[in-house]
């Protein structure tokens, strides 16, 4: 049972996706102006990777290895496809505000490095609550993004007012570049920085030490 849970709670911080492998970082340049749309879209993504890990964990023994990959794409697309389908016929002004989004699940590094990675060598089960962290972990990473951008881009959270707007006889003039794509980038850099420094087990060693010539004493 630890173990388990273990396995589901270490991508939250100490090996989460996004902020110390660096992955799945397009998406959260594209679809944080919103908490909404975030959400959305991690939750779409978190079912494709779980179903997609346990699906693939079933038939590991029975997909020749030189064609792994190309089942592996295949198997998610498909649930890719199945997902924007479901968006469409359920929530059908949010799949217009993804856009292309949900598709480019089946490109995320996440979802296909999860699958390579665990469920290739894993059983259904630890490689489903593997996928589950994961998708956990991303999540968690584009909702502080998305909070944080409509926050002070537009005073609000999932739609509901929060700052009192000039506009509306309030004190708060809403930041506008908080809706564009460099704050979403900042953000990340500076949320990347901040768990780093708090935890610096997660920083990585120098790959070479800066020459600094010998002093040479003078007689």
């Amino acid at each position: 049972m630890l173990k388990s849970l273990q396995v589901i709670t270490d991508p939250l911080l100490d090996k989460n996706p996004v902020s110390v492998h660096i992955l799945g970082i397009c998406s959260a340049l594209a679809v944080t102006t919103s908490v909404a749309t975030a959400l959305t879209l991690s939750l779409a993504l978190i079912v494709v990777l779980t179903v997609a890990a346990g699906l693939i964990s079933l038939i590991r023994h029975h997909i020749p290895t030189s064609i792994r990959l190309i089942v592996q794409i295949t198997i998610i697309a498909s649930l890719v496809i199945v997902a924007d389908q479901l968006l469409q016929a359920f929530a059908y002004e949010m799949s217009q505000r993804l856009s292309v989004f949900v598709s480019l699940i089946a490109t995320n590094c996440i979802v296909l490095g999860r699958t390579e990675a665990f469920a290739l060598h894993n059983r259904p089960m630890p490689s489903m609550l593997d996928a589950l962290g994961n998708g956990a972990g991303y999540a968690l990473v584009l909702l502080v993004v998305a909070s944080i951008r409509e926050l002070f881009g537009a005073g609000t959270l999932l739609g509901y007012g929060v700052l009192p707007l000039v506009a509306d006889g309030g004190w708060y003039q809403p930041m506008r570049l908080m809706l564009l794509a460099p704050s979403a980038f900042i953000i990340l850099g500076l949320l990347v920085w901040a768990v780093r420094s708090l935890r610096p087990v997660q920083q990585e060693t120098r790959e070479f030490v800066p020459y600094e010539p010998e002093r040479q004493v003078q007689p």
